[in-house]
């Protein structure tokens, strides 16, 4: 009989790839969410897509939560001290728990809440960074201590892939307190067949059956650098392939300015590269399924994971991403589902391009592989991990 858990967890605001986890967390044990940048970050600006973001599937419902006041003179959750809840502590005491998992340590609340329960009840933690972008120097090495002492504040971390258990080690968390809990999506809705609208897609871009369509999906962000992507496509040429970009961004004139620029001598490449704004989480499915291959450029920093791979792959499609996306050591394998680039080579990227599009049978199969291998990454997988564990280390 295991004693009697209530779980605290302390995050910055409503996200996609978290409600689900509490939803299914709080079928099993008593649990309460603290969403700390306060009631607004439900629908907030988001820099990156440059507009209010306000996701169409629901992130409250299923488990118990509270929104805190965040103080802050600047609220956001891109800044240290763009999270302020004096109150916190307080309104978590309220609860009464027995363990807190506490969701990334880089705002000022999250950062206090982890330094007063160290001690006192197991102190969780789960984020995602990696070492991907390390550099040698005093910098680095006062991160270092700095990183060191952060992590002495938590008793087992829940890691999301490879590259994330590395950095935990760098930081000095022994592998007894590492528990692996896969960075996850909702697999069933991206592999749930929508046939007539994935076709009516293609038709919007007249592609027909033997085409190669290309995705590109997210902020056009330097550190997402959709930029090397359009260049290795105007570089290749290549007839039957078409290149679809799908978000906003501070980049989105640029891309749009390169591809004007092209000269009349390019003017069907011109012809075969789309844009799309800003899709909302019902409507990425489809996006998805209409493609052939997906492709994650990023040069970052901080490109920890990229779960679009996961969306895409739930898809059962191709991929294609960079050494600098964090979950390229986990989730692609070469010539099975993908391939990995080398970051910033344009050369490097034409090759693996040109390999992978070169053949429409091989990408389907790989889509098919990238279906199987991303089964293992669910939100179930995660929760039980989670729960496991809490569960074992309560009961000592």
């Amino acid at each position: 009989m295991h004693k009697i858990i209530r779980l605290a967890i302390v995050c910055s605001h409503p996200i996609q790839y978290y409600a689900p986890v509490f939803q299914l967390l709080a079928k099993e044990i008593s649990l309460k969410v603290f969403y700390t940048a306060g009631a607004d970050s439900l629908r907030k600006f988001d820099p990156g897509f440059k507009k209010n973001i306000e996701w169409d599937i629901p992130l409250l419902k299923g488990y118990d939560y509270q929104f805190l006041q965040n103080t802050a003179k600047n609220p956001g959750s891109q800044h240290f001290k763009g999270i302020d809840t004096p109150d916190a502590i307080q309104q978590i005491n309220l609860f009464e728990p027995t363990a807190i998992l506490t969701y990334g340590w880089a705002y000022k609340s999250h950062l206090k809440i982890l330094r007063y329960y160290k001690g006192k009840i197991p102190v969780y933690f789960r984020g995602d960074s990696t070492l991907l972008d390390a550099h040698n120097g005093l910098k680095t090495w006062v991160k270092r201590l700095f990183l060191t002492w952060i992590y002495r504040h938590v008793d087992y971390c829940f890691y999301v892939g490879i590259a994330n258990k590395d950095y935990f080690k760098r930081y000095g968390l022994k592998e007894k307190q590492l528990i692996f809990s896969p960075h996850a999506i909702d697999i069933e809705r991206f592999e749930q067949k929508q046939l007539n609208e994935v076709q009516a897609l293609r038709n919007q871009f007249k592609l027909n059956q033997a085409d190669v369509l290309i995705l590109f999906a997210g902020k056009f962000e330097p550190k997402k650098n959709p930029e090397l992507l359009l260049e290795a496509f105007i570089d290749l040429d290549m007839k039957n392939t078409h290149l679809l970009f799908v978000g906003n961004g501070v980049l989105e004139k640029l891309l749009k300015g390169k591809l004007g620029s092209l000269d009349s001598a390019q003017e069907k490449v011109k012809r075969r590269v789309h844009f799309m704004d800003f899709q909302n989480q019902t409507a990425m499915p489809v996006v998805y399924q209409a493609c052939d291959l997906f492709c994650l450029p990023s040069q970052g920093p901080s490109e920890t994971w990229g779960l679009a791979v996961n969306e895409a792959m739930a898809a059962g499609k191709a991929v294609l991403v960079s050494n600098k996306v964090g979950c390229a050591i986990d989730l692609v394998k070469a010539e099975i589902n993908g391939a990995i680039f080398k970051s910033g080579d344009l050369v490097d990227l034409n090759q693996k391009l040109s390999v992978l599009i070169g053949n429409k049978d091989k990408l389907a199969q790989m889509g098919l592989a990238s279906q199987q291998i991303i089964k293992d990454w669910s939100f179930e997988k995660q929760v039980a991990a989670i729960i496991d564990t809490i569960q074992n280390k309560h009961a000592k």
